[in-house]
């Protein structure tokens, strides 16, 4: 589907796992400010820490449980539509660049999500990476990730893997516990207690409809660093202070990061969108197969690649395309079945009407006809083939046939009256003109109405374009067609 013209979009920013809420804060300032100066901005809000409200966009993507110190959302509302002549996917083109730019100062990754005219997903391009080893999914993800920033029009390239972060362990020596008289519990509890920020009572107020938790917590400064941490104090049986970091030894790893699952498989997401001359997910796709050759992989195993389905083992590497790919597959996929009905349907009824095999298929001439107004439609006015073009060029060829039914119904009149079928055929083009013109009028004129919406502009110009062509080219190939198919027997 193509980008629909909305008042709004959104801003996702996420900073490097670990990063404190003001300076997350800082960086939404300085984009929002940004925004404050553009002229197709009417009002912005930020949410830092928290998730904005949850829209049509966030059903999918789950926005609506975002949180955290280094995530914000900026909500922004532009001026009506009525009131501007760029759409606002025009509108997050010309922004992106600028809000990258500052987004880059920060070490930010910022992301300018639109309302999807579709179905919700989870972006518009989505790489699923399965295989038998997390750790090396993880790195194929990132492979996938440099390619994708590698190829053209593709933007807010992003993944569902946190940053690398520190994580320190504090392994109690029990032993040396026991000879200063304090238990392993009590070293737990009181460093759960200066840490957790728990509400240890609450406040009483009589006008309060949700009760006010009192917090028992460190100050800032006396927990800020490893050091200040360890020299928290423990209470032993014979009543001395017993510093924490006597008891224990502090061991640094790297944080183990989440694994995700899609129907029980572990899977490693890589998302993208597009933006630029080719708007697409297809065309960012194709080709990618080469470039996924080159990616290494640990001796024995090959990396697949799948459009439809989850690979139904685990034992090798699969890279499935999720995300708007796969609801253009599918959609052209039926529309493409539905088409090949409606001409199946179209030539039985033609059949069981003229008692002959032959002329349904000279009728149906009309519908490869109406594909080059088609394309040359699409062509004129700049536009893509969208899934709204496809369902005009089903119901183009129902109206099309038409055309050809009431020129060669014509002509088997006039033979039927003793006419040569020659001038049979040169008077059903002559006679049939004007009926032919008015109803493919009607279309063409019903069908402008459309054509400046940005979702049905391609239903528009498959329906004004084909019955334009279709109706000229008709009028001259379907009588003369059947003339050449047909002279032998009128001999």
């Amino acid at each position: 589907m193509p980008f629909d013209n909305k008042n709004e979009f959104q801003v996702v920013i996420d900073m490097p796992e670990g990063t404190t809420l003001e300076r997350t804060a800082v960086v939404t300032q300085e984009i929002s400010q940004y925004l404050s100066t553009r002229p197709e901005v009417i009002n912005y809000q930020n949410y830092v820490g928290t998730s904005a409200p949850i829209t049509f966009n966030g059903l999918v993507r789950h926005y609506d449980l975002r949180g955290g110190s280094n995530m914000a959302d900026i909500q922004v509302n532009l001026i009506d539509k009525g009131e501007r002549s760029a759409q606002s996917h025009d509108i997050a083109k010309l922004l992106r660049p600028d809000i990258q730019k500052i987004a880059a100062k920060y070490n930010a990754n910022v992301k300018l999500v639109e309302v999807p005219p579709g179905p919700p997903v989870l972006s518009t391009i989505v790489a699923e990476v399965y295989g038998p080893d997390y750790e090396e999914q993880m790195r194929i993800a990132g492979n996938i990730q440099d390619i994708l920033n590698n190829t053209d029009d593709v933007v807010d390239v992003d993944w569902m893997v946190e940053n690398d972060q520190t994580e320190y362990q504090f392994e109690i020596n029990k032993e040396k516990a026991m000879l200063y008289g304090v238990a392993p519990k009590q070293i737990a509890y009181t460093m759960n207690m200066a840490l957790s920020n728990r509400a240890i009572t609450t406040l009483y107020d009589e006008d309060a409809s949700n009760q006010v938790g009192l917090l028992l917590t460190l100050d800032e400064k006396e927990k800020s660093t490893i050091s200040d941490i360890s020299q928290l104090k423990v209470k032993s049986k014979q009543g001395n202070m017993v510093p924490i970091a006597d008891l224990v030894t502090i061991n640094t790893t790297t944080s183990a990061k989440s694994i995700y699952r899609k129907n029980q498989k572990r899977v490693v997401y890589v998302l993208a969108d597009m933006a630029g001359e080719l708007e697409s997910p297809a065309y960012a796709i194709l080709g990618m197969e080469e470039k996924l050759k080159d990616i290494p992989l640990p001796t024995g195993y090959e990396l697949n690649e799948m459009y439809l389905g989850q690979p139904d083992f685990e034992d090798n590497y699969t890279v499935k395309w999720d995300g708007e790919w796969q609801i253009t597959l599918e959609v052209f996929r039926d529309l493409g079945i539905a088409f090949l009905g409606a001409i199946i349907l179209i030539y039985i009824l033609i059949v069981g009407w003229f008692q002959n095999f032959k002329a349904p298929i000279v009728m149906m001439v009309a519908i490869p006809l109406s594909l080059i107004g088609i394309i040359l439609g699409h062509w004129i006015m700049g536009a893509f083939f969208t899934a709204t073009s496809f369902i005009g060029m089903i119901a183009l060829a129902g109206i099309m046939v038409r055309n050809s039914v009431l020129l060669i119904d014509f002509i088997n009149l006039r033979t039927a009256e003793g006419i040569p079928l020659k001038q049979a055929a040169i008077e059903a083009g002559a006679v049939r003109t004007t009926p032919i013109l008015l109803t493919a009028g009607t279309v063409v004129i019903g069908a402008f109405v459309i054509l400046f919406d940005p979702i049905f502009q391609g239903l528009a110009i498959s329906l004004m374009g084909g019955t334009i062509v279709s109706t000229v080219l008709t009028l001259l190939v379907v009588p003369l067609v059947y003339y050449m198919i047909e002279k032998k027997n009128y001999k």
